[in-house]
């Protein structure tokens, strides 16, 4: 399968860099459409190479309460998947050489149906998408769709993948795969690096250059990317930046300078790495 080429060129800079590429999650709509805008340019102003646009579903059935907690703020504002589309194609307006990725659940996207979803997200602006509960040796329409659009199939990998599973989703990625270095849903910290560094190494055996790797779940600091960035391609942030978002919300404040500055202790956290 073709890499998407804004996100092959996000992480050949980030190597080029000596770094992995900072992904950052955030939940489209959350706490309001504007708001949510401001909040991914200024990720990738603060340097984010890659935004995962989390597209908010009733039931995030793999998530921790900060991200469900999150869906449900931008359920309550309107959010859902022609929403995400549409925020898609605005941050790609504001952001022309960001990698996008919507990262959602399949429902909403069976719905719809993956060709018309596939045409959405490509007009969208997005270079892949990344599907929960969408397993890639489970069925091929999904994949197949996105692939006629030019757009990236990000397959999830964990801990329990067997050989079989991680043979099949490197086959079926396109510049990346993501592994989740704990089972469980997102939110917790990562305590132990020893099991995510030598399963990433396996994959990487495996790929045998094919794709690069990421690594997200329980990367919570700068210190913590830092210590996934001695191994991993790309270092994925999620439920802390959302979490800055709730408290903001909570507080009645705007959750934008906090970001800005979290983001920015990532990208120095992993600076000069490799």
């Amino acid at each position: 399968m073709t890499a998407s080429r804004r996100l092959s060129e996000r992480f050949a800079r980030a190597r080029a860099e000596k770094r992995p590429a900072l992904i950052v999650y955030l939940t489209a709509d959350d706490p309001d459409g504007a708001t949510s805008l401001r909040l991914m340019k200024a990720a990738v102003g603060a340097g984010a190479d890659i935004i995962e646009l989390g597209v908010p579903w009733s039931d995030p059935s793999a998530d921790g309460k900060a991200i469900q907690a999150a869906m449900h703020r931008a359920l309550a504002k309107g959010g859902g998947l022609r929403r995400s589309l549409a925020l898609c194609a605005e941050l790609r307006a504001a952001c022309p050489e960001a990698g996008l990725v919507l990262f959602g659940y399949a429902n909403p996207i069976l719905v719809m149906g993956t060709d018309v979803f596939a045409v959405k997200a490509r007009d969208a602006g997005a270079d892949g998408v990344l599907c929960v509960d969408y397993p890639p040796d489970a069925d091929a329409v999904l994949r197949g769709s996105l692939a006629r659009e030019g757009l990236d199939f990000v397959p999830l990998l964990a801990p329990t993948s067997t050989d079989k599973r991680v043979d099949a989703a490197l086959g079926a990625a396109g510049s990346f795969v993501y592994y989740v270095s704990m089972t469980g849903i997102t939110g917790a910290a990562l305590a132990d690096l020893k099991a995510p560094r030598e399963k990433v190494e396996q994959i990487r055996a495996r790929a045998a250059g094919r794709t690069s790797i990421a690594v997200g779940f329980g990367i919570r600091t700068p210190q913590a990317a830092r210590a996934v960035a001695e191994f991993a391609d790309g270092v994925v942030v999620g439920s802390a930046a959302v979490e800055i978002v709730e408290r903001a919300a909570a507080a009645g404040r705007d959750p934008v300078p906090e970001m800005t500055d979290f983001v920015r202790s990532l990208r120095d956290g992993i600076a000069g790495v490799k």
